[in-house]
């Protein structure tokens, strides 16, 4: 689905927009219920066209509504809400027109993708400026180049990156990569097998590392077998091996990376380098990040955010501790709760007491589990504080379907 995103005035934060935007998204809700279908009409598409921001417009409840114009508010808040998802899930970009030293950069680059960066070593490095954006991971590599500096993606967490020198020949980081979409991939390693008595089990491997912009924790990863299109610099072409429909990339949300190989059949004659490889990167990416927010002292509290509702089902003694049951729904989950349903098991969980103090759970069972949603028993120390805590759910609100092509480049064979 493509969103409609409004031109200016209306293209601007919700907190942001002027009085006179308010006034006619209001209008247009009450023209769902025009006298004439032409009004109707005329009102649904204005909706729709005013962009995400409207929705914080829109009425928590459509009671009031006729069922005519209660099923048009049902579609705009729909498309809306989808269009606000994509564009939650581009690529961001970075701008290092401004900056003089490593510490410039690292902040501008921080200002607008919100992943900070750990780094104790002398950040007065100077930096060149680059006039054009950068994706975020090609702002990162291009700085880094600069300072002679690494990543170790074990030594950061969801929010933020550990940099570290590099290793003596480790070469360029912007030389060696590709850059589609959110994602960055490098090959790592080229390896040959030639099996003299079957041939069939002779291969190439190409190795390789996928990062993500680490907001952005993909779903259920995958490139499809038959999509790779390579070529060898003696105009060869390099075909996959046909041993399933697509490879599969594990994903997790500490951790803005992943790795894996590409099998390939081995080459005949003598190339010296992949002059191209081609293919497509299929995933879920996830929505920005929300805070569900819900009192214990409520049996069957619950709110609702974008496509997902979170509800406490029951809140019952478990020997010392409590179980606090939590009903998660999403609207057009598709796959993302089929075989891909990790990801919201990672999502933080955790009481916030009435003096402030923070209670994590020590561990949850799922009980439940269905297309569209899940349920899971969490399990606290709380005392006697319990009614009068809160339970907060932190997760994206809603799941986009990504599809991205990749180009690889010059890759030297062994």
């Amino acid at each position: 689905m493509t969103a409609v995103v409004l031109s200016l005035p209306y293209a601007n934060a919700a907190d942001d927009v002027s009085s006179d935007f308010k006034s006619d998204v209001l209008e247009w809700i009450d023209q769902l219920d025009g006298p004439t279908v032409a009004e109707r009409k005329m009102a649904e598409r204005s909706l729709i066209e005013a962009g995400p921001t409207a929705l914080a417009f829109l009425p928590d409840s459509d009671t009031h509504l006729s069922i005519e114009a209660s099923d048009r508010l049902k579609r705009v808040r729909e498309l809306l809400e989808a269009a606000k998802a994509e564009q939650q899930t581009e690529a961001i970009t970075i701008r290092l027109d401004q900056v003089k030293t490593l510490a410039d950069a690292l902040e501008a680059i921080s200002r607008d993708s919100e992943i900070e960066f750990d780094y104790d070593g002398d950040q007065s490095v100077p930096v060149e400026r680059v006039a054009a954006p950068l994706s975020f991971w090609h702002a990162v590599d291009f700085v880094l180049d600069q300072a002679d500096l690494d990543i170790n993606f074990y030594g950061g967490d969801r929010d933020t990156l550990l940099l570290v020198n590099r290793s003596a020949g480790r070469p360029s980081r912007v030389d060696s990569a590709a850059y589609t979409g959110v994602y960055r991939i490098e090959p790592t390693a080229v390896t040959s097998r030639r099996s003299l008595n079957q041939p069939d089990l002779s291969a190439l491997n190409l190795s390789l590392e996928i990062s993500w912009e680490p907001r952005l924790t993909p779903i259920g990863m995958s490139i499809p077998i038959t999509q790779l299109r390579g070529k060898l610099d003696d105009e060869a072409p390099l075909k996959p091996q046909q041993s399933g429909d697509t490879i599969e990339i594990s994903t997790g949300g500490e951790i803005a990376q992943s790795e894996f190989f590409l099998p390939m059949q081995l080459p005949a004659g003598q190339p010296e380098r992949i002059a191209n490889l081609s293919g497509v990167i299929n995933a879920l990416l996830p929505g920005k990040r929300e805070t569900f927010e819900l009192s214990l002292g409520e049996t069957g509290a619950k709110e609702k955010i974008d496509s997902m509702e979170v509800m406490v089902e029951s809140v019952r003694k478990n020997g010392p501790l409590h179980e606090i049951r939590i009903g998660v729904e999403l609207e057009d989950a598709g796959r993302s709760l089929e075989s891909h349903r990790q990801w919201i098991f990672e999502n933080r969980a955790f009481v916030q007491r009435a003096d402030g103090s923070k209670a994590e759970h020590l561990g949850y069972e799922v009980y439940r589990q269905s297309s569209t949603g899940v349920g899971v028993g969490y399990l606290f120390d709380l005392g006697d504080s319990v009614a009068d805590s809160t339970f907060v759910y932190e997760s994206p609100t809603a799941v986009v379907q990504n599809e991205v092509s990749f180009l690889l480049q010059d890759i030297p064979l062994p």
